[in-house]
């Protein structure tokens, strides 16, 4: 990463990618999209068309392919939790290469361990955003929040790669933060992610709901979790995810709430089950979780 010119690839350009891909491309960095083939026409065809109040509305050019075929300073996994297992067959690791990141910008706390099983070690940088951006159709990405904000870490990737790809966020328009201890960082997300994606999928409600009709269980798990978080050496303060989800606009749906909505399969085995077999393994009661996830999976268990 020596070039200030970066070659990143993307893998599953949908809200998050797509947005990346495009932030990344407008200010002249290659950006590779892997999809499926219908998906890599229309992005190789007619780029990413972004609409952000933030961003401002604009087309960026990218290349688009159904699998990765040669090295790159940087590939983003930006797919469900659910696809994680078939969409990396699109990224092979001799492909990738011994010196290109593996960025994923996935939920739950699982996910770096099985990304090291299949990339080296050093190549895994896992990353948590926050931001509200959405697919509508294939290569157009609608951005409603007014802000995009990226965490990155990984505690066996080297420090100066990390810092190559923090600098072109950032100079692409997305706030960034290079932190330490990777557990940390991803508990901090799930810490908020699990309450808010169990209970406004549990009841159909957006976070208004939530933290106003369902506010004692709200504040239960919340505990629960930081708990969870406590046992596995990355301290949460329960209170201050409180005090997000206060700030939040009443509105707010989660993503798991919003796939509940599309019938589509939900992440609840890599954010909830995630949860469980961390509180199972450092012994911490959790009843409020396990009860959420019992009734999200159904009484088939799926």
């Amino acid at each position: 990463m020596a070039n200030d010119r970066l070659t990143v690839a993307v893998l599953g350009p949908g809200g998050v990618g797509g947005l990346l891909a495009a932030l990344l491309s407008r200010t002249g960095h290659r950006v590779i999209c892997l999809a499926g083939e219908e998906t890599a026409r229309v992005l190789g065809t007619d780029g990413i068309e972004v609409r952000s109040g933030h961003f401002g509305d604009f087309t960026a050019r990218v290349e688009a392919d159904t699998v990765l075929r040669e090295p790159v300073d940087a590939c983003f996994v930006a797919v469900k939790a659910t696809a994680l297992d078939a969409a990396l067959e699109r990224v092979p690791a001799k492909a990738l290469g011994d010196a290109g990141l593996v960025v994923p910008f996935l939920n739950g706390v699982e996910h770096p361990a099985a990304l090291r099983k299949l990339y080296r070690s050093e190549q895994v940088a896992p990353a948590v955003i926050r931001v509200e951006s959405t697919r509508v159709s294939p290569g157009v990405i609608e951005h409603g929040s007014p802000f995009a904000e990226v965490d990155l870490t990984g505690d066996t990737a080297p420090r100066e790669r990390v810092d190559a790809l923090a600098g072109a966020l950032e100079r692409a328009g997305v706030r960034v933060r290079v932190q330490e201890d990777e557990a940390a960082v991803l508990w901090a997300k799930m810490s908020f992610l699990a309450p808010f994606a169990l209970l406004t999928t549990r009841y159909g409600v957006p976070l208004g709901d939530v933290r106003t009709r369902h506010r004692a269980e709200l504040v239960a798990l919340t505990e629960e979790v930081a708990a969870v978080s406590r046992a596995s050496g990355a301290p949460v303060d329960a209170a201050a995810a409180l005090a997000r989800y206060d700030a939040f606009p009443p509105g707010t749906k989660s993503s798991m709430q919003r796939d509940a909505e599309a019938g589509r399969t939900l992440e609840l085995d890599a954010i909830g089950g995630a949860l469980l077999r961390a509180a199972e393994r450092f012994g911490v009661p959790v009843p409020v979780a396990s009860g959420l996830v019992r009734e999200l999976a159904g009484p088939d268990g799926s």
